[in-house]
C-alpha cells in the first residue's frame, strides 16, 4: 500500500513506470479539494489536470433551466481533465468536488509533454478514458431504465469504493442532483433502505450498515463499470510489468 498523502494513492500515478513517475513527481502539486469546489466550468480553458487521492469529483452537465445530472465520477482510480490530451482545452461539462479530500495537480503543458512521449502515461490515460466513456454510457442507460432505488444503490456503492469508508458526507439534495431526480424520490428510496437496515441516514451523513444489502438492490450497471475499470488497468499493468522486465534483462545482458 502506498503511504498516506502520497501521489501513488492515485491509481494512474501508481501504475506509471518508475522512470516516468520519477520524472513527473517533482511537478505534482498536492492540492486540497474542499466540498463544492469547481475545478472546471464549461467552455473555460483547463489550466491543470487533477489526480484525486482521497477526494471524489463529480462530472455533470447543467441545462439552461438549471437542472443537472452527473455523467460520471472520478476518485483515486482516475484523473480529471481528459480533454487536455484528447485534442481540446475546454470541456462542455462541469467538474465539482463531491467528496472533500486531497489530490495532485499537474500543469497542462507538463501533462501534454508526458503524454506525447508515448510511454505508460499515454497508455494509462487512453485506457482510463475508455473506462470513463463506459461509465458515462452506463450511467445514461441506468438513469433511463432503472429505478431511483437501484440508482442510489449504484451511486452509494461506487462512492464507497472511492472513499474507502462506510461513512459518506452527503445530503439528499446532492444525491438528487447527481442522479437528476426529484429530492422527494431520493427521500422515499433512502427511507426504504433505512427501514431495511441497509443504511442509517442523518442530515448530511449516510452510514452504510449492510453493503450486501446495497449489492442485492443494485442494478447490473455497477458491476459492468467496475469490471471494465479493473480489466483495463490490469491489462496495462501486465504490459508495463512485462516491458520493465524486458528492459532489466537487456540492461543485465
Amino acid at each position: 500500500m502506498p503511504p498516506a498523502d502520497s501521489p501513488k494513492q492515485n491509481r494512474i500515478l501508481a501504475a506509471l513506470t518508475a522512470a516516468e513517475f520519477e520524472r513527473i513527481a517533482p511537478q505534482l502539486n498536492r492540492v486540497v479539494l474542499p466540498l463544492g469546489q469547481m475545478l472546471y466550468q464549461p467552455g473555460s480553458p483547463l489550466q491543470s489536470a487533477y489526480f484525486p487521492t482521497t477526494a471524489v469529483v463529480s462530472l455533470h452537465c447543467v441545462l439552461e433551466s438549471g437542472a443537472s445530472a452527473e455523467t460520471a465520477a472520478v476518485g483515486s482510480e482516475g484523473m480529471v481533465g481528459i480533454s487536455l490530451f484528447m485534442g481540446g482545452d475546454t470541456t462542455p461539462s462541469t467538474a465539482t468536488v463531491q467528496m472533500a479530500g486531497h489530490g495532485y495537480s499537474l500543469e497542462t503543458s507538463l501533462l501534454k509533454a508526458e503524454f506525447d512521449r508515448a510511454g505508460s502515461m499515454q497508455r494509462l490515460l487512453l485506457r482510463y478514458t475508455e473506462a470513463l466513456i463506459a461509465q458515462t454510457t452506463q450511467t445514461a442507460v441506468c438513469n433511463r431504465h432503472h429505478s431511483v432505488q437501484q440508482q442510489i444503490c449504484r451511486w452509494l456503492l461506487s462512492t464507497l469504493d472511492r472513499v474507502g469508508s462506510r461513512e459518506i458526507v452527503v445530503t439528499q439534495e446532492m444525491i438528487a442532483g447527481a442522479l437528476g431526480v426529484r429530492r422527494e424520490s431520493v427521500t422515499d428510496a433512502a427511507a426504504a433502505l433505512q427501514r431495511a437496515g441497509v443504511i442509517r441516514y442523518r442530515r448530511g451523513h449516510i452510514s452504510v450498515l449492510e453493503r450486501s444489502g446495497l449489492q442485492t438492490g443494485v442494478c447490473e450497471c455497477y458491476s459492468v463499470v467496475k469490471h471494465e475499470m479493473g480489466r483495463l488497468f490490469s491489462e496495462v499493468q501486465m504490459r508495463e510489468g512485462h516491458s520493465e522486465a524486458e528492459s532489466s534483462r537487456g540492461a543485465i545482458a
